[in-house]
């Protein structure tokens, strides 16, 4: 019966030894934290280190796994195992990624003490509290520290040196739970701004050199447009689909123009000792401006893209079938629900799913930059699928082009050269795209290599190769996305064009140009 009593009392002992604040939350912060573990109250040490060596990342997962010994605890089977189970799963901190780990004797003498109790309680000494994977016999129950923020420490720990802790988010980046941001994996954390690759002369550059860019590009197209509005009969199916798609890059170039104007205030967030500790990548939709700079950008890119589909669609329907415009411009409902309804749904999954991220290279907001899913999905997938469907259109055409020479007409020349001069930047910009999705982990495990140490998080464990972005590949992906709207003025370059607008002001007539291979 005493015995019976005994096993009563220890059992509840289990029940209550988890305190109700360990559930608060897990660990979030690279740093010593105050001990909330009953049994580990009252030690020569208050503070401790998550996760500890047994890959425990709070406190409360190692309350739990301590669960099947607090009856030998209380049964004071060795004086030395609630120190040495402290020490192991609760390690004390010194500082910042320092922590200490028991010494072999300590963990000998206790398993030696309880050996007999834990059989009877059906309990095995685990396999990861191995004694002698522990310090070799010192003096003290806790040894000297073992430097976690090294990975280059093979002699004081055979334990921490064979452990890769993976991405902590630093105190600098922490952002609000109720934001729903996320870094490398880590919830609850943004990137840093400036942009974490680039210096801020770089960044100067790149933010003048995407400007020029997207001026050029928003006359080029502004252009196209009030020609077409000048005269709209003038552009008839299955020529309409460029004014359409010059439209789409009118907007394009305009938010990357917004954006070098407003710099970083909308695509980060500013540094702050409140809500955000250091500036940040603004992510998800509670920022606006950011929302909106990103619906404009990334509905207007995808609807450029499908109507450079339906172009080749119109081109394959008057080069195959030899339909006429009459014939093509009566499935203009289809293709305007086509062009403005895919891009439209993307961007309002985008929208739900809270996958906006802040692009503090061009100032935009845009997706995929730092989220590989988003990318793969959003970007990669659409953009892709229009490069097969329009190829195809583009060949079957050509081929039927070459089996009716007589057909091989200047109009389908000059659409067939638009396409390709939109098909050359589209390449390009997938080539960016895939290039980065393939080396992004290498781009992010170097800067935390780098950055680890400033940061007090840890740094990785074994880094097989280390790379860094050229700032080149970004400023052709940009080019490239902008370049695209700037062959649309080509289309309408012609002396036709120049009357009508020598017409258009003071009623005018004036000679323009030479030979264009555009030209009607």
């Amino acid at each position: 019966m005493d015995l019976l009593w005994v096993l009563s009392v220890s059992m509840l002992t289990v029940c209550v030894a988890i305190p109700m604040d360990a559930a608060a939350g897990s660990h979030s912060l690279f740093t010593c934290e105050p001990i909330t573990l009953r049994m580990c109250q009252g030690l020569p040490y208050n503070s401790t280190f998550m996760p500890n060596i047994l890959n425990h990342y709070d406190q409360q997962t190692a309350a739990l796994a301590m669960e099947p010994f607090h009856p030998m605890v209380n049964l004071q089977c060795s004086p030395e195992l609630r120190m040495f189970l402290c020490a192991l799963y609760a390690p004390v901190c010194t500082e910042y990624g320092r922590m200490t780990l028991p010494c072999r004797r300590l963990c000998l003498q206790a398993k030696s003490d309880c050996y007999k109790l834990m059989d009877m309680f059906g309990v095995s000494w685990p396999e990861e509290m191995d004694c002698n994977r522990l310090f070799p016999d010192c003096d003290e129950p806790y040894p000297r520290p073992v430097d976690l923020l090294s990975s280059s420490d093979t002699t004081e720990s055979p334990i921490s040196v064979q452990r890769d802790y993976g991405f902590w988010c630093p105190r600098e980046l922490k952002i609000d739970p109720e934001l729903g941001y996320s870094f490398m994996g880590v919830r609850d954390c943004s990137p840093p701004c400036p942009n974490m690759y680039f210096t801020r002369e770089e960044l100067m550059f790149a933010r003048y050199f995407i400007g020029v860019v997207s001026i050029v590009c928003l006359s080029a197209t502004l252009f196209t447009f009030l020609t077409f509005l000048i005269d709209v009969s003038r552009f008839r199916y299955p020529e309409r689909p460029i004014i359409f798609y010059a439209v789409c890059y009118m907007m394009v170039s305009l938010v990357f123009f917004l954006g070098f104007l407003l710099e970083d205030k909308v695509s980060c967030n500013a540094a702050s000792p409140g809500r955000f500790r250091a500036s940040t990548v603004t992510q998800g939709s509670h920022n606006k401006a950011c929302t909106l700079l990103f619906m404009v950008l990334y509905f207007f890119t995808m609807a450029g893209s499908v109507w450079w589909v339906i172009l080749t669609i119109t081109w394959f329907l008057a080069a195959v079938p030899k339909w006429g415009s009459e014939a093509i411009e009566k499935k203009a409902l289809l293709f305007h629900a086509c062009a403005w309804g895919i891009p439209g749904v993307l961007t309002v999954s985008l929208l739900a799913m809270n996958k906006i991220e802040g692009d503090s290279v061009s100032g935009v907001c845009f997706v995929g930059l730092y989220n590989l899913t988003a990318l793969r999905w959003f970007l990669l997938v659409p953009l892709g699928l229009d490069v097969v469907v329009g190829v195809a259109l583009l060949l079957a055409g050509i081929a039927a082009l070459n089996r009716n020479q007589e057909k091989l007409v200047k109009f389908m020349i000059r659409i067939g050269v638009f396409s390709v001069l939109y098909l050359v930047p589209l390449l390009t910009v997938l080539a960016c795209y895939l290039y980065e999705n393939s080396y992004r982990a290498v781009w992010e495990t170097t800067w935390v290599q780098e950055k680890c140490r400033d940061y007090h998080i840890p740094c990785p464990y074994q880094v097989e190769s280390t790379s860094r972005p050229d700032l080149a590949l970004f400023l052709i992906k940009y080019l490239m996305m902008l370049i695209v709207g700037i062959p649309s003025v080509f289309w309408v370059g012609s002396k036709k064009t120049c009357f009508e607008w020598a017409s258009f002001f003071h009623g005018k007539r004036r000679l323009c140009g030479t030979d264009n291979p555009f030209n009607e």
